[in-house]
């Protein structure tokens, strides 16, 4: 097989994907996001990074979304459209990754599906955040609608701050995006799902910060998930559309578990340092069914 990457040049991530197509006999290209080309010629479509036409691999792997324009990332997601419409298996699919890079569109969606997600308010202006912010308990966490790792994420109870830290965001033209803060003992599970399972699952301590991601000091041990546990990353991971997703679940002090996010670009450095599971090999060998 031919295999392509959309990866970063130095990421760790695709080193190991290289590393695990390679073992297995299999060839391996890295593209680089913003040097796509779409083309429309008569009766075909291509799309193709400098020298290598996508069509000809048999799967291309999404690993990164570069900061771009509204256009750009527009543009990005309909080029892997067409490249998947034309047989081209792609991981994920471009509508999991629309569908999960949006926390309201990935949060509505786990809610539709019927799992537990913390109250979540989206607006646009300050007045109606505030509004949200005394509606949520007056203890909300403010995320960006895009993002992962726990980047732009902030906690806020305090009515001033709260009322400061809106109307910034709102002068930015950003979509204010609230959930209520949920009491938990200072961690979370990361479930790795690949191809309708769970094939990794580690327990992540915070670093005295209500934040437990490994990417800002958290800590991390592998764990083995209850049944209801690998049953609600698995719902989540199909409300979403994701072949491959980290899905983090988190317990409130009373023992009630919520869908917290469902990611379709996740990581897995540190689950295969506290697991030594070979996650790039098991992504590599499903793409060979």
């Amino acid at each position: 097989m031919l295999i392509a990457a959309l990866a970063n040049a130095d990421s760790w991530y695709r080193h190991d994907l290289e590393r695990a197509a390679v073992e297995r006999g299999h060839q391996f290209v890295r593209v680089d996001f913003r040097r796509l080309t779409a083309q429309i010629s008569g009766k075909r479509g291509r799309v193709s990074s400098e020298e290598c036409n996508l069509h000809e691999c048999d799967a291309v792997i999404v690993r990164t979304m570069p900061p771009g324009s509204l256009e750009q990332v527009v543009y990005r997601m309909d080029a892997l459209a067409r490249l998947e419409a034309s047989g081209t298996v792609v991981v994920n699919a471009p509508k999991a990754i629309e569908c999960a890079v949006d926390k309201y569109l990935t949060t509505a969606k786990l809610q539709a599906a019927g799992l537990a997600v913390p109250r979540t308010i989206v607006c646009e202006d300050s007045e109606a955040a505030m509004t949200a912010f005394e509606d949520l308990g007056g203890d909300v966490i403010v995320k960006p609608l895009f993002g992962s790792e726990g980047r732009g994420i902030l906690r806020v109870s305090d009515p001033d701050l709260a009322f400061r830290t809106f109307r910034t965001l709102e002068r930015t033209q950003a979509v204010l995006y609230l959930q209520e803060f949920i009491e938990h003992t200072g961690s979370d599970l990361r479930a790795l799902v690949l191809d309708g399972r769970v094939i990794a699952a580690m327990r992540r301590h915070g670093n005295g910060d209500y934040r437990t991601n490994i990417s800002r000091n958290g800590r991390a041990e592998p764990v083995e998930l209850l049944k209801r546990e690998q049953d609600l990353a698995l719902k989540a991971s199909a409300a979403t559309g994701c072949r491959f997703a980290g899905v983090d679940l988190l317990y409130d002090r009373s023992g009630k578990v919520y869908v917290i996010e469902v990611n379709a670009v996740p990581g897995w450095r540190a689950l295969s340092r506290v697991t030594d599971i070979d996650v790039a090999g098991l992504l590599v060998e499903g793409l060979e069914g």
